[in-house]
């Protein structure tokens, strides 16, 4: 690792710490020569995950997609952005954990419902209700039911 100050080409690692889970190295370096120190952060390179879209259309994984459609179902309920990054974040390390370069939209879906579901039936049954496209008042009825 070269010194971002001097260009030396060696440095001495002071400290490192993981975070995101181990999925994120926080370094903290030493230059040998100018002695001043510096941070760097170590990430996985990550494979493309690719969303099979239900026209069988393929689309990049967006995170801030998935953040937002879980943020209106919560909109006006008392869950933190800190909860829902939470739950973004364990859904999208499920889905790279299980080394899949290809994954339907649908299954995303699930994991969100179930997500929701264990954290806010209001918000599971606003998000279910754009979800499964809801046509008539009885499939709705029929989703507040099987909360029961």
């Amino acid at each position: 690792m070269r010194c971002p100050f001097c260009n030396y080409h060696d440095t001495k690692v002071i400290d490192s710490r993981t975070r995101d889970g181990g999925r994120t190295i926080r370094r903290r370096r030493e230059c040998i020569k100018c002695k001043r120190r510096y941070t760097t952060r170590e990430q996985i390179d990550e494979i493309p995950l690719l969303i099979i879209k239900q026209d069988s259309r393929r689309e990049e994984f967006d995170r801030n997609k998935l953040f937002k459609s879980v943020q209106v179902a919560c909109i006006k309920r008392p869950i933190s952005v800190t909860t829902i990054e939470q739950i973004v974040t364990k859904i999208e390390y499920d889905l790279r954990d299980q080394g899949l370069e290809e994954v339907e939209s649908s299954k995303v879906g699930e994991m969100v419902m179930d997500a929701l579901k264990e954290l806010d039936e209001v918000a599971y049954v606003r998000f279910a209700s754009v979800y499964r496209n809801f046509q008539a008042k009885q499939e709705f009825i029929d989703e507040l039911n099987q909360l029961k």
